[in-house]
């Protein structure tokens, strides 16, 4: 393969850490092995023949194979056979965690999977310490010494109060944000993540204030709600009803009715814009929505044009941006039976032209890509696509760590 991919036998020997000799006998030996020859020589260059081409595919299969296999006799070698350590950040969804095992189980029914749910940092020392054998992290980080798999991309949203005047787009620009503060993980979790997000905000028009660190769905959701703040989330982190399209101005008489959706910080399988630095909560609290319903009367309405006769006036459309106040806390609600409209909610909207997203990739220490490496990253890979929408990225500039950078407010 080397002298395939090199063309040149110097250079392949150099790349081998060998003499060019006894790499020429080598290639000679396998030509004679399999009969046909593989490569083509000249005085100034080396070519592949068309059997070397035809076989070049199934070469690659059968080193990666190999590799695996020295991997998992250094598995059995170490006692760590039978057992796969492996990590999740915080932000996935339950339904891509589920997912995710149920594929790894179909696949490699044999092994017993550890599963950890750690952020970027704690990944990245756990990996330098051998105590990780996979995980899935965030980019930009430091992979030095680690091999990945392809990087996927979930595009972030905004999670913002329902009476916010940026609720009523059905696209959020990041400068329409100006003046709320901004809800993130601790910047410990994942340090690079954290800046790069910081600076695309501000190079798209928004400066938030302040940075509020929160972990807890609940904590998140009351700073919404209470602190003109607001937070980044991905969609699959939501229900369908707080990502709903925003809606029309409420019907003359409302009635509030139940709706549920997924808090957007630290707990297992929910995100605020990135992992949180730890937590393994999950939240959930009511979200706009709500059943409005407007009487006409007791007896036949009298009159003409639609609805008459019927004794009841058609139902307006539910009002996505509605808390409705007995589900949250069980009791009625004062402002309600007053008359009064009930407070606001939560809503989820996308962001103009998408500028941010969370970018993962499976990673593994160098040479350690074995056999159930492989079918964890095949079934993280999987989820992500099926279950949060994730799709392949190409980032316009490398993904790096930068050590000493900071954002100062």
């Amino acid at each position: 393969m080397a002298v395939a991919e090199e063309s040149h036998f110097g250079r392949a020997a150099a790349r081998l850490g060998m003499a060019q000799p006894p790499l020429s006998q080598r290639i000679q030996r396998l030509e004679r092995h399999l009969g046909v020859r593989l490569f083509a020589r000249t005085s100034r260059q080396v070519a592949l023949t068309e059997a070397g081409a035809l076989l070049l595919d199934e070469a690659r299969e059968v080193l990666a194979r190999s590799e695996a296999l020295l991997a998992t006799a250094r598995r059995i070698r170490d006692g760590e056979t039978g057992l796969l350590r492996a990590a999740l950040p915080p932000d996935l969804s339950g339904e891509t965690v589920a997912a995710l095992l149920a594929r790894f189980s179909a696949t490699a029914s044999g092994l017993q999977l550890e599963l950890h749910e750690l952020p970027t940092a704690q990944q990245l020392q756990r990996f330098a310490a051998h105590e990780l054998d996979v995980g899935l992290i965030h980019h930009p980080c430091d992979v030095a010494g680690l091999e990945l798999g392809p990087v996927l991309r979930r595009e972030l949203g905004v999670l913002l109060p329902a009476g916010a005047p940026a609720a009523a787009l059905p696209e959020v620009p990041l400068a329409s944000l100006t003046g709320y503060d901004l809800i993130l993980f601790p910047r410990a979790g994942a340090p690079a993540v954290y800046d790069d997000l910081l600076t695309t905000c501000a190079r798209n028009g928004y400066t938030p204030s302040a940075v509020r660190h929160a972990q807890g769905a609940s904590f998140v959701r009351g700073l919404v709600l209470s602190a003109e703040a607001v937070a980044f989330s991905p969609r699959d982190a939501h229900a369908p009803e707080a990502a709903a399209e925003p809606a029309t101005a409420p019907g003359p008489a409302t009635a509030p009715g139940p709706a549920t959706a997924s808090g957007p910080a630290g707990g297992s399988g929910r995100g605020i814009g990135s992992e949180p630095a730890g937590g393994s909560g999950q939240g959930t609290g009511p979200v706009p929505g709500a059943d409005a319903r407007a009487e006409a009367g007791s007896g036949a309405v009298s009159g003409h044009g639609p609805g008459a006769g019927s004794g009841r006036a058609a139902a307006p459309e539910a009002d996505p941006n509605r808390t409705d106040h007995r589900e949250r806390t069980g009791r009625p609600d004062p402002a309600a039976e007053a008359g009064a409209p009930a407070p606001p909610g939560v809503v989820w909207r996308p962001l103009s032209g998408t500028p941010l997203a969370l970018r993962h990739s499976v990673a593994w220490p160098g040479g350690r890509g074995d056999a159930a490496v492989a079918a964890f990253a095949e079934a993280t890979t999987h989820a992500l696509r099926t279950t949060a929408g994730a799709l392949p990225d190409l980032p316009a500039r490398p993904l790096h760590l930068r050590p000493a950078s900071e954002y100062w407010l």
